[in-house]
Protein backbone atom coordinates (compact mmCIF):
# COMPACT_ATOMS: atom_id res chain seq x y z
CA UNK A 1 0.00 0.00 0.00
CA UNK A 2 1.70 3.17 -1.16
CA UNK A 3 1.53 6.21 1.59
CA UNK A 4 -0.91 8.44 -0.54
CA UNK A 5 -3.42 5.59 -0.09
CA UNK A 6 -2.38 4.92 3.36
CA UNK A 7 -2.71 8.90 4.34
CA UNK A 8 -6.20 8.88 2.43
CA UNK A 9 -7.70 6.28 4.32
CA UNK A 10 -6.52 7.30 7.59
CA UNK A 11 -7.66 10.43 6.40
CA UNK A 12 -11.40 8.78 6.52
CA UNK A 13 -11.20 7.20 9.73
CA UNK A 14 -9.86 10.47 11.83
CA UNK A 15 -13.46 12.22 10.20
CA UNK A 16 -15.62 9.63 10.88
CA UNK A 17 -14.67 9.86 14.44
CA UNK A 18 -14.37 13.41 14.68
CA UNK A 19 -18.08 13.30 13.28
CA UNK A 20 -18.81 10.99 15.97
CA UNK A 21 -17.48 12.93 18.50
CA UNK A 22 -19.90 15.90 17.63
CA UNK A 23 -23.23 15.99 17.11
CA UNK A 24 -25.89 17.70 15.07
CA UNK A 25 -22.56 17.72 12.53
CA UNK A 26 -24.00 17.07 9.10
CA UNK A 27 -23.18 13.61 7.68
CA UNK A 28 -21.59 13.30 4.55
CA UNK A 29 -22.61 10.76 2.49
CA UNK A 30 -20.09 8.29 0.33
CA UNK A 31 -22.52 8.70 -2.72
CA UNK A 32 -20.30 10.12 -5.99
CA UNK A 33 -17.94 12.02 -3.84
CA UNK A 34 -14.57 11.57 -4.82
CA UNK A 35 -11.43 10.67 -2.53
CA UNK A 36 -9.59 13.69 -0.85
CA UNK A 37 -6.29 14.59 -2.15
CA UNK A 38 -3.91 13.45 -0.20
CA UNK A 39 -3.31 15.50 2.85
CA UNK A 40 -1.30 14.82 6.06
CA UNK A 41 -3.47 13.39 8.97
CA UNK A 42 -4.31 15.21 11.99
CA UNK A 43 -2.52 15.17 14.96
CA UNK A 44 -2.98 12.33 17.42
CA UNK A 45 -7.00 11.96 18.32
CA UNK A 46 -7.71 11.14 22.17
CA UNK A 47 -4.28 9.79 22.71
CA UNK A 48 -5.12 6.17 21.46
CA UNK A 49 -2.87 3.59 18.69
CA UNK A 50 -4.52 6.28 15.52
CA UNK A 51 -1.99 9.18 17.43
CA UNK A 52 0.82 6.85 17.30
CA UNK A 53 -0.15 5.76 13.90
CA UNK A 54 -0.09 9.69 12.74
CA UNK A 55 2.49 10.14 14.38
CA UNK A 56 4.40 7.73 12.36
CA UNK A 57 2.51 8.28 8.80
CA UNK A 58 3.10 11.81 9.28
CA UNK A 59 7.13 10.92 9.53
CA UNK A 60 6.84 8.99 6.84
CA UNK A 61 5.34 11.53 4.43
CA UNK A 62 7.80 14.03 5.61
CA UNK A 63 10.68 11.87 4.64
CA UNK A 64 8.81 10.87 1.52
CA UNK A 65 7.80 14.63 0.76
CA UNK A 66 12.08 15.49 1.57
CA UNK A 67 11.06 18.26 4.23
CA UNK A 68 11.81 15.73 7.25
CA UNK A 69 13.93 16.96 9.29
CA UNK A 70 16.60 14.97 11.49
CA UNK A 71 15.47 13.50 14.77
CA UNK A 72 18.33 14.96 17.43
CA UNK A 73 20.01 12.52 19.12
CA UNK A 74 20.32 12.68 22.71
CA UNK A 75 23.96 12.97 23.93
CA UNK A 76 24.47 10.65 26.93
CA UNK A 77 26.56 11.98 29.51
CA UNK A 78 27.62 9.61 32.44
CA UNK A 79 29.07 12.05 34.69
CA UNK A 80 25.35 13.99 35.34
CA UNK A 81 23.27 11.13 34.83
CA UNK A 82 24.88 8.98 36.86
CA UNK A 83 25.83 11.61 39.47
CA UNK A 84 26.14 8.77 42.65
CA UNK A 85 29.45 7.66 41.21
CA UNK A 86 32.45 9.33 41.43
CA UNK A 87 34.33 9.85 38.08
CA UNK A 88 36.71 7.20 38.86
CA UNK A 89 34.30 4.61 39.46
CA UNK A 90 32.74 5.48 35.98
CA UNK A 91 35.92 5.44 34.13
CA UNK A 92 36.74 2.00 35.49
CA UNK A 93 33.15 1.32 34.43
CA UNK A 94 33.78 2.38 30.97
CA UNK A 95 37.30 0.19 30.66
CA UNK A 96 35.47 -2.78 31.65
CA UNK A 97 32.54 -2.02 29.18
CA UNK A 98 35.58 -1.30 26.55
CA UNK A 99 37.13 -4.64 27.50
CA UNK A 100 34.62 -6.67 26.38
CA UNK A 101 33.33 -4.91 23.60
CA UNK A 102 35.65 -6.74 21.28
CA UNK A 103 33.33 -5.73 17.85
CA UNK A 104 34.42 -2.04 19.20
CA UNK A 105 30.76 -1.39 18.17
CA UNK A 106 29.48 0.36 21.26
CA UNK A 107 27.38 -2.82 22.55
CA UNK A 108 27.84 -5.74 24.32
CA UNK A 109 25.87 -8.75 22.96
CA UNK A 110 25.06 -11.82 23.86
CA UNK A 111 28.46 -13.80 23.00
CA UNK A 112 30.41 -11.00 24.61
CA UNK A 113 28.48 -11.11 27.45
CA UNK A 114 28.97 -15.13 27.76
CA UNK A 115 32.34 -14.14 27.40
CA UNK A 116 32.72 -11.52 30.28
CA UNK A 117 31.09 -13.64 32.44
CA UNK A 118 32.93 -16.56 31.89
CA UNK A 119 35.99 -14.04 32.46
CA UNK A 120 34.43 -12.96 36.05
CA UNK A 121 34.24 -16.76 36.79
CA UNK A 122 30.20 -16.85 36.73
CA UNK A 123 29.69 -18.13 33.73
CA UNK A 124 26.00 -18.62 32.42
CA UNK A 125 23.47 -20.89 30.59
CA UNK A 126 22.35 -19.01 27.25
CA UNK A 127 18.76 -18.26 28.79
CA UNK A 128 20.43 -16.84 31.94
CA UNK A 129 22.37 -14.47 29.86
CA UNK A 130 19.18 -13.21 27.47
CA UNK A 131 17.44 -12.86 31.09
CA UNK A 132 20.67 -10.72 32.02
CA UNK A 133 20.39 -8.88 28.96
CA UNK A 134 16.68 -8.18 29.10
CA UNK A 135 16.63 -7.17 32.95
CA UNK A 136 18.33 -3.46 31.98
CA UNK A 137 17.51 -3.38 27.99
CA UNK A 138 15.43 -0.09 27.88
CA UNK A 139 15.30 0.14 23.91
CA UNK A 140 15.22 -3.82 23.46
CA UNK A 141 17.68 -4.61 21.08
CA UNK A 142 18.98 -7.17 22.67
CA UNK A 143 22.07 -6.14 23.79
CA UNK A 144 24.14 -3.86 26.41
CA UNK A 145 24.83 -0.33 25.62
CA UNK A 146 27.13 1.83 27.67
CA UNK A 147 24.29 3.76 29.68
CA UNK A 148 22.53 -0.09 30.15
CA UNK A 149 26.04 -1.04 31.55
CA UNK A 150 26.12 1.75 33.89
CA UNK A 151 22.59 1.10 35.19
CA UNK A 152 23.71 -2.45 35.96
CA UNK A 153 25.85 -1.11 38.95
CA UNK A 154 23.57 1.91 39.98
CA UNK A 155 20.53 -0.87 40.69
CA UNK A 156 23.30 -3.19 42.14
CA UNK A 157 24.49 -0.04 44.45
CA UNK A 158 20.45 0.48 45.32
CA UNK A 159 19.92 -2.84 46.20
CA UNK A 160 17.36 -3.45 43.13
CA UNK A 161 18.87 -6.88 42.23
CA UNK A 162 18.44 -9.91 43.21
CA UNK A 163 20.61 -11.70 45.05
CA UNK A 164 21.34 -14.53 42.90
CA UNK A 165 21.16 -12.76 39.60
CA UNK A 166 23.52 -12.83 37.05
CA UNK A 167 23.72 -8.81 36.88
CA UNK A 168 24.32 -9.09 40.27
CA UNK A 169 27.05 -11.63 40.13
CA UNK A 170 28.41 -9.13 37.63
CA UNK A 171 28.76 -6.12 39.59
CA UNK A 172 30.21 -8.04 42.53
CA UNK A 173 32.93 -9.83 40.46
CA UNK A 174 33.97 -7.24 38.67
CA UNK A 175 37.07 -5.02 40.00
CA UNK A 176 34.69 -1.70 40.13
CA UNK A 177 34.43 -0.45 43.76
CA UNK A 178 31.15 1.34 44.64
CA UNK A 179 31.82 1.74 48.21
CA UNK A 180 32.29 5.54 48.22
CA UNK A 181 30.22 7.27 50.76
CA UNK A 182 26.73 8.49 49.50
CA UNK A 183 26.13 5.84 47.30
CA UNK A 184 22.40 4.11 48.47
CA UNK A 185 22.84 0.73 49.82
CA UNK A 186 27.00 0.91 48.61
CA UNK A 187 27.93 -0.81 52.43
CA UNK A 188 25.55 -3.87 51.73
CA UNK A 189 26.68 -3.81 48.30
CA UNK A 190 30.64 -3.61 49.04
CA UNK A 191 30.23 -6.35 51.52
CA UNK A 192 28.63 -8.71 49.38
CA UNK A 193 31.08 -8.17 47.26
CA UNK A 194 33.88 -8.65 49.51
CA UNK A 195 32.27 -12.32 50.36
CA UNK A 196 32.19 -13.09 46.47
CA UNK A 197 35.67 -12.14 45.97
CA UNK A 198 36.40 -14.43 49.01
CA UNK A 199 34.17 -17.06 46.85
CA UNK A 200 35.82 -17.15 44.11
CA UNK A 201 39.13 -16.59 45.92
CA UNK A 202 38.90 -20.04 47.98
CA UNK A 203 37.96 -21.51 44.01
CA UNK A 204 41.12 -20.43 42.87
CA UNK A 205 43.19 -21.79 45.79
CA UNK A 206 41.16 -25.48 45.30
CA UNK A 207 42.38 -24.77 41.27
CA UNK A 208 45.71 -23.79 42.26
CA UNK A 209 46.10 -27.10 44.71
CA UNK A 210 45.15 -29.13 41.93
CA UNK A 211 47.18 -27.44 39.91
CA UNK A 212 50.30 -28.30 42.34
CA UNK A 213 49.29 -31.61 43.43
CA UNK A 214 49.63 -32.50 39.17
CA UNK A 215 53.05 -30.71 39.70
CA UNK A 216 53.90 -33.26 41.90
CA UNK A 217 52.49 -36.43 41.31
CA UNK A 218 54.82 -35.48 38.04
CA UNK A 219 57.98 -34.70 39.31
CA UNK A 220 57.73 -37.65 41.57
CA UNK A 221 56.92 -40.08 38.01
CA UNK A 222 60.06 -38.83 36.76
CA UNK A 223 62.18 -38.82 39.54
CA UNK A 224 61.70 -42.64 39.50
CA UNK A 225 62.36 -43.14 35.78
CA UNK A 226 65.45 -41.40 36.08
CA UNK A 227 66.65 -43.35 39.31
CA UNK A 228 65.26 -47.03 37.31
CA UNK A 229 67.11 -45.50 34.33
CA UNK A 230 69.79 -44.88 36.56
CA UNK A 231 69.94 -48.25 37.99
CA UNK A 232 69.35 -50.36 34.52
CA UNK A 233 72.41 -48.65 33.06
CA UNK A 234 74.80 -49.76 36.25
CA UNK A 235 73.36 -53.36 35.60
CA UNK A 236 74.30 -53.13 32.32
CA UNK A 237 77.49 -51.91 32.37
Amino acid sequence: MSSEELARKLQRRLDTEQRDTKPGSPVQTGAGEEDPPPVKPATAVNGDATSELTEKLNRRLDIHDGTAKPKQMKVFNPYTEFKEFSRKQIKDMETMFKRFDSGKDGFIDLMELKLMMEKLGAPQTHLGLKNMIKEVDEDYDGKLSYREFLLIFRRAAAGELQEESGLMALARLSEIDVSTEGVLGARDFFEAKVQALSVRSKFEAEIREEQEEKKRVELERKQRRAAFKELQSTFCS
